[in-house]
């Protein structure tokens, strides 16, 4: 029996050509080896399982072949190729900094770079995940780095570039590689399924892509499982059953529903995705994105956006003609709101429900001369009388004419944290005008009223009575009433300001009058700090102190 080897070492890439979605980064490569002008140090960072480590490889088996072909490819004949690929190379170290990570590691490596090559042209040190360095051995490597031996080249590899020092930053020539496209990875699976014998669907291959999140190591992994789950046919609905993916059905299924105006249908059908144990949260994602892909299926210019593929991408097309442009976005911005206040909601599943009704569109869709529902079919319902104003509604045998309804402002619903499934906010009724009273009153008159406020609220608004009831009010010209506070939170306390204002243009039967406030400032006591200080205090308060001093002979040091 055959040790198996899993894809991801079977098939990682040997050449610069073979690397997959880094194109602009190995013909960098190339021509820096093809133009000899090859940086002292280098780092590769980015996400996981995109090639960073495998370029890495591949350059420093690359710049020590002895026969490099015209594209700067090693040739993989010569003693150093063929030491690299036994394993064998003395001029290639390896280091994991993850387990590595001591100023002890680093100096050891240090060691290692004063002995030139025996064979190639350069010693190759790569470090992975070399984020995880200490800083004492980040500064231990400074040196070295920033001027090693002419034969001595550094290839540092992270997938946190953030954590490293600026110091390090500085002395390496970066390159940053970027997620796998789904498109790169459902070929790339395609070619290995040819090699391995195995039958795949094209969107079986999607999903893995699609599941693997741009690292072409993850989707690998799932190939291989994938393979132990399905033998040598996978499928779709194999794929979809092992990774629990929900299948798109569910979404086209969803949007006729709602199309249709069926919201029997419409909660029927999330019940049956909840109780096959999807998580809601992940199914309004899913739906968002389904929706942006009958967006982009509306145009041919941009429907090669969507990640899927060529057979789903006409699906998705067809559908979308019978969505207008104005539904898919309305319908997308519920989603996503429905996804941001996801977690904060009390009844996940009944939040995403008034999601999904408020999606249904409310009014049947026009199209031509014949008055017809969402589903295509005509309204079998009579037509109602249109108001004088309006041109009235013909009618035929089998068609009805609906005049082109006048366009009403509506002012959409909006509340942080929760979705209503009403589109605008219920009328409110018109507010009375105010009565106007403009009875004179006088200053003593003022008073009065104030202090009878005063006295009622003493127990009701303690703090705030406190703060009006230390001064008493002026009355100036154009009825505008003065009145001093130590304390400007009086003024904020908009509930008990509005009750003084209604009790006293009640007891003055005037509400034409203005309230200023005037804030004084608190006399600020003086500190003792010195012990004659304090005693000229104690004496102000109680001069007995003084006598007692006297009597003591005490003295004061100053």
């Amino acid at each position: 029996m055959e040790n198996f080897i899993v894809s991801a070492r079977k098939y990682r890439p040997s050449t610069f050509e073979s690397v997959v979605g880094q194109h602009a980064i190995t013909s960098t490569l190339q021509n820096a080896i093809r133009n000899n002008t090859l940086a002292q140090a280098f780092l590769f960072c980015g996400p996981r399982g995109v090639g960073k480590t495998t370029c890495a490889r591949i350059m420093a088996k690359t710049i020590n072949c002895l026969n490099p072909t015209a594209d700067m490819e090693a040739c993989n004949e010569c003693e150093s190729c063929v030491s690299f690929n036994n394993n064998a190379s003395f001029n290639i170290f390896e280091l994991d900094a993850a387990s590595n990570s001591g100023v002890d590691d680093i100096r050891a490596l240090i060691d290692q770079v004063r002995i030139p090559p025996q064979i190639g042209k350069y010693k190759v040190y790569i470090i992975d995940e070399v984020h995880m360095l200490s800083g004492a051995a980040f500064n231990a490597f400074l040196k070295t780095l920033e001027e090693p031996p002419a034969y001595a080249k550094f290839i540092l590899a992270t997938t946190e570039k953030h954590k490293i020092l600026p110091t390090i930053l500085s002395r390496c020539q970066i390159f940053d590689f970027k997620r796998i496209t789904v498109e790169d990875i459902t070929k790339h699976l395609q070619k290995i399924a040819e090699k391995e014998g195995v039958n795949a669907e094209e969107e079986a291959l999607n999903i893995i892509a699609q599941k693997a999140d741009g690292a072409l190591r993850d989707a690998l992994s799932i190939f291989d499982q994938m393979v132990s789950f399905s033998g040598n046919n996978i499928t779709y609905k194999d794929v979809i059953a092992n990774l629990n993916v929900l299948d798109y059905e569910y979404y086209f299924g969803m949007v006729e529903n709602i199309l249709a105006n069926d919201i029997n249908s419409v909660l029927l059908l999330l019940n049956e995705v909840i109780n096959k144990g999807f998580d809601p949260q992940n199914f309004i994602q899913g739906m968002a994105s389904h929706l942006r892909n009958l967006l982009l299926g509306k145009d041919q210019r941009v429907i090669d956006l969507m990640e899927v593929s060529n057979q789903l991408k006409a699906r998705y097309a067809k559908q979308a003609e019978r969505c207008s442009t104005e539904f898919l976005l309305k319908s997308l911005d519920v989603a996503n709101e429905c996804d941001i206040n996801f977690r904060s909601a009390n009844n996940k599943r009944l939040h995403l429900e008034i999601a999904l009704l408020k999606m249904v569109p409310t009014r049947p869709i026009q199209t031509d001369n014949a008055c017809v529902a969402p589903t295509g079919r005509p309204i079998q319902q009579p037509i109602q009388p249109q108001p004088a104003t309006q041109p009235v509604a013909s009618r035929t045998d089998n068609t009805c004419v609906v005049p082109k309804p006048q366009p009403q402002p509506v002012q959409r619903a909006r509340r942080t944290g929760t979705i209503s499934i009403l589109d605008s906010e219920p009328k409110k009724e018109e507010e009375k005008p105010l009565e106007v009273k403009n009875n004179p009153f006088t200053q003593e008159m003022l008073v009065g009223a104030w202090t009878r406020f005063v006295e009622t609220n003493k127990n009701i608004s303690p703090n705030f009575v406190a703060g009006i009831g230390k001064y008493q009010p002026t009355l100036k010209e154009n009825n505008e009433i003065h009145y001093d506070i130590d304390n400007i939170l009086v003024v904020n306390d908009i509930n008990n300001m509005g009750k003084l204002r209604d009790h006293l243009s009640k007891e003055l039967n005037n509400n034409q009058f203005k309230l200023m406030h005037h804030v004084v400032e608190k006399p600020k006591d003086d500190i003792a700090y010195t012990d004659r200080s304090r005693f000229e205090k104690m004496a102000e308060i109680n001069p007995n102190v003084v006598t007692l001093k006297n009597g003591l002979g005490l003295n004061i040091d100053i």
